[in-house]
């Protein structure tokens, strides 16, 4: 098969890969779309060690089954594995299975290739409605309903109506806007300082979409962090209200910007949130499917084979879309 192949800091190379061997209860899946996440972008800089180069990336995906259960089926792509066995994983917090794996993640190769392995029960089949592109939105969105859902856990009955401050505009904090109102928080501000993708959520994700927080008023029910850089970790704990969440997804720097006094002094919340459950996903998926999370029309989409050229755009933040889309087999 074709694969996009991350081979060392800042160098992506087009080429023939092993097709994957299924293990017992896989599906082989031809990817038909697959989204550059932020991690991705992390790797590609060389500095996240739990992808080392030579490595398929991508786990952001949707595609067809080609062999295996549900051979046929268009199906969303949800890309944890874990062990199904453990107090986590039986306690419904499956995201936090101690032996869990991710594609894009040794042993597991990536979706920026022509075909993954996938165990069936990872695949969430796809209605004829609901193109790949969109379906590959499910990984990415599932993150910010996951951080939503365990906001609204915090805020309890004062979730209703409660007003959100989300900090950035990539996929990741879009998703958790949109996550806001399919939850039923309407009242939704984003932060997003880069003015092309600014003005991009503006005309095409119906997101209220500001430069910075300068000016509002610091009485935010819950912030989301999607960024993860002391800025954005400073701008949360400083917008949110006393006794509200703060619900921290990005993983950009691993230090600094949170005012710990004034969050201990106000008993806000800090909820650290590392992908979503199984049943996350899936309900990010119907959303997807009911419309409720939008048109989903804001991605930027190429082929597989320019993926080299379109890390290089985000990386000189030449892109304005929220999520490039890479597509195999076309």
């Amino acid at each position: 098969m074709k694969a996009l192949v991350y081979t060392g800091k800042n160098s992506l190379a087009y080429q023939d890969m092993a097709d994957p061997v299924l293990a017992e209860g896989d599906a082989l899946v031809r990817i038909e779309s697959a989204g550059i996440c932020g991690s991705d972008m992390h790797a590609y800089h060389g500095t996240d060690e739990r992808r080392p180069a030579p490595l398929i990336l991508g786990h952001e995906a949707a595609g067809v089954v080609v062999q295996g259960p549900l051979s046929g089926k268009r199906v969303t792509i949800n890309p944890l594995v874990t062990c199904g066995a453990c107090a986590y994983c039986k306690s419904g917090k499956d995201n936090l299975c101690p032996k869990r794996q991710i594609i894009s993640m040794p042993p597991r190769q990536g979706s920026f290739a022509d075909l993954v392995a996938m165990p069936v029960h990872n695949l969430v089949e796809v209605p004829d409605h609901v193109t790949s592109d969109q379906a590959a939105l499910a990984e990415p969105i599932a993150c910010g309903w996951h951080t939503v859902r365990l906001c609204r856990d915090v805020l309890g009955a004062q979730a209703d109506g409660a007003s959100a401050l989300i900090l950035g505009g990539g996929a990741i904090g879009v998703g958790a806007a949109l996550s806001c109102f399919a939850q039923g928080i309407t009242n939704v501000t984003l932060i997003e300082p880069n003015d092309m993708r600014r003005d991009f959520i503006n005309a095409h994700c119906n997101i209220t979409a500001l430069a910075s927080a300068e000016g509002l008023s610091p009485e935010f029910d819950l912030c989301v962090d999607g960024v993860g850089y002391p800025a954005t970790r400073a701008t949360a704990s400083a917008m949110v209200r006393p006794g509200g969440v703060i619900g921290h997804i990005g993983l950009g720097a691993s230090e600094g910007g949170l005012d710990i006094r004034r969050m201990t002094l106000q008993e806000i919340t800090f909820i650290g949130t590392y992908t979503y459950t199984a049943e996350d996903f899936r309900q990010t998926a119907q959303a997807i499917f009911e419309g409720r999370l939008g048109a989903l029309d804001w991605m930027d989409v190429r082929p597989l084979e320019t993926g080299a050229e379109a890390f290089a755009d985000i990386d000189a933040a030449r892109v304005s879309s929220p999520k490039i889309i890479l597509k195999p087999n076309v």
